[in-house]
């Protein structure tokens, strides 16, 4: 617990820091000081020490710091400067009375209550094998301190714990913390009406609504000192409430991140995906625009998912392609990050849901702006390459294998439509098959599936069509088909001996188009990514199909006929039985 100590203007100005242990007897308050000052946990206490020097970097200001012990319990320390300063080691007796354990330091308990007047902090104590003595702080300690008029120490105690620094600043730096608010500050808006643009030491603006945080608007002149503060960059020494206040008001935890029930949530089925609106898609360009920031595409998977410039930024098409990634991976999480930076609507109205894909599939047409291909195949077969071509980075030999999951992102213009659509590659690594399949929906997210090889080795053609086999059959097996394409990487290289023979055979015998051929090396994609954006804009098409699902719909096909032949057998028996109970009421009434 901490006070400002009064008549002081700056730290530099003070003399030190006084600071008083109090506790109950042998509850570690001797030896709380000794190892402070050695390093050192002691056997055996000793009544009195020599003045210690504490290390320079025992803070991390590197500032020097005495500790004194004097005999037998009025210790002395000084936090900030070398100065020494009473440390007092207080004692309550079995009746209750405070008082200190030095009789002969400190002649009665009126100048024991003087000395925690002047405290500047206060350190309780207690034993964790002695469970009264933490009984007694509740019903001794703070009381007593509550008697002695002492309230500004609970006061900075309680700002320290509401108003934390550790969140917002990194004293070692001197600067914010850009991990713990990396879209706050790292985004901005603009300034708006009726809005005050408060800003960090590094001019990064947050819009701050002084009515809502305040209950009172700022004076102009007010607004005019802030806005030369930020004008000169200067650092960081305002209050810290007020920057907790702001951020509290708009729903911010102690972690610098948005309350979960602030950020909207909403329900999909598995074959749904989330995508921005047009109006939110305007606003982040105007976002762009205003700062042409690429922060925070700096972790994975967005790191790498999208073109670069020559300067390695992004253009604002692959800045609004890693928002469309975002989107589609983690709608909360972009929804978050729209309140971060400022979205002046309803966030739950920045994007929508999409049409399900089986119902796509009936209507034979998708409505998708952006398109999630998953892309198979065996280890070196050409799936990096494929990605990084999309995103038009060089090709290299040397490429290592891929381990884990990887995305691609860019735009795919449909020549002589004037449209444009949004293509996320996601690379598949072929000893993740097995996990992915595992999962009932794995392929409910996916527009369409690519399976690439190597058109120079057979086995690793052979490799791919063993998993184009078998996420068929995931797809059959669990309703979620989707259009596959089969692609031939490396076409610089020479083909195995009976490759065309081969691929044509597979291709024709599951009902899908022939391999693609392509070369990363050389540059020559063969369109085919326009490719697979057609081959999604039509979910019906290109769908495999396997001996089992065939065997399976001849099955399906035989049963729904002979149930259509039984239905109309038993149609007949009923008409025939109601028209022979007409011809007996007959004949008996003539009769």
């Amino acid at each position: 617990m901490a006070k400002v100590a009064t008549g002081t203007t700056s730290l530099g100005s003070k003399s030190g820091v006084r600071i008083v242990v109090a506790g109950d007897r042998g509850t570690g308050k001797s030896s709380l000081m000794v190892t402070a000052a050695t390093d050192n946990f002691p056997v055996n206490v000793p009544p009195v020490l020599p003045p210690t020097r504490l290390p320079e970097d025992f803070y991390p200001d590197r500032i020097p710091v005495l500790s004194s012990i004097l005999p037998p319990g009025i210790y002395s320390l000084a936090l900030w400067i070398s100065t020494v300063e009473h440390f007092f080691c207080l004692e309550a007796s079995s009746s209750g009375e405070l008082k200190p354990t030095s009789k002969d330091r400190v002649e009665d308990s009126g100048k024991v209550a003087e000395e925690l007047k002047r405290a500047d902090a206060v350190v309780l104590t207690y034993a964790c094998d002695k469970p009264e003595t933490l009984d007694r702080l509740s019903t001794f300690w703070l009381p007593e301190l509550r008697r002695l008029e002492i309230p500004e120490v609970f006061y900075y105690a309680q700002k320290a714990v509401l108003h934390p620094t550790g969140p917002l600043f990194d004293q070692e730096s001197q600067t914010l913390k850009p991990s713990d608010v990396s879209f706050l500050h790292g985004q901005g808006v603009k300034i708006k009406p009726g809005l005050m643009g408060l800003a960090s030491s590094n001019g990064f603006w947050l819009d701050i609504d002084k009515v809502k945080c305040f209950n009172a608007p700022l004076q102009p002149s007010e607004i005019v000192g802030v806005k030369r503060v930020v004008e000169e960059k200067l650092p960081e020494k305002g209050r810290l409430e007020t920057t907790w206040t702001v951020l509290r008001k708009f729903g911010y935890n102690n972690d610098i991140k948005l309350a979960d029930e602030l950020i909207p949530t909403f329900k999909r089925a598995p074959d749904q995906s989330v995508e921005l609106t047009n109006e939110t898609i305007e606003f982040l360009k105007g976002i762009y625009e205003l700062f042409d920031s690429d922060y925070p595409w700096d972790e994975a998977p967005y790191k790498d998912a999208a073109e670069k410039t020559a300067l390695g930024g992004l253009s604002v098409s692959a800045f609004l392609c890693e928002w469309a990634l975002m989107t589609l991976l983690d709608p909360s999480r972009a929804l978050e990050n729209l309140i971060y930076i400022g979205y002046p609507g309803d966030p739950s109205a920045a994007v929508r849901i999409t049409r399900r894909r089986r119902l796509d599939r009936k209507k034979q047409q998708s409505e998708r702006n952006v398109f999630q291909c998953f892309v198979f195949g065996p280890k070196n077969a050409g799936k990096s390459a494929l990605l990084n071509s999309f995103t038009g980075r060089r090709f290299v030999d040397t490429s290592p294998s891929t381990t884990g999951e990887n995305y691609a992102v860019n735009v795919v213009d449909l020549p002589g439509l004037g449209i444009k659509k949004t293509l996320i590659l996601r690379e598949i690594p072929e000893d993740g098959v097995k996990k992915l399949l595992s999962n009932k929906e794995s392929l409910a997210p996916c527009d369409i599936a690519v399976f690439v090889h190597d058109s120079s080795d057979e086995s690793s053609w052979r490799r791919a069509t063993e998993l184009l086999v078998e996420v068929a059959s995931h797809g059959e097996d669990t309703g979620y088909e989707v259009p596959c394409l089969i692609v031939a990487a490396k076409d610089d290289l020479n083909s195995f001996p009976m490759a065309i023979q081969e691929s044509t055979r597979v291709s024709q015998d599951m009902g899908i188009e022939a391999p693609i051929p392509i070369s990363s090396k050389m540059g020559d994609t063969n369109n085919i990514f326009r490719r697979i954006v057609n081959a999604a804009e039509h979910p019906h098409l290109s769908i495999p199909e396997t001996e089992a699902g065939r065997s399976r719909k001849q099955y399906h096909r035989l049963i729904n006929r002979s149930l259509m032949f039984v239905s109309v057998g038993a149609a007949v028996a009923i008409v025939g039985l109601a028209a022979y109970r007409v011809y007996a009421t007959r004949k008996n009434t003539s009769g």
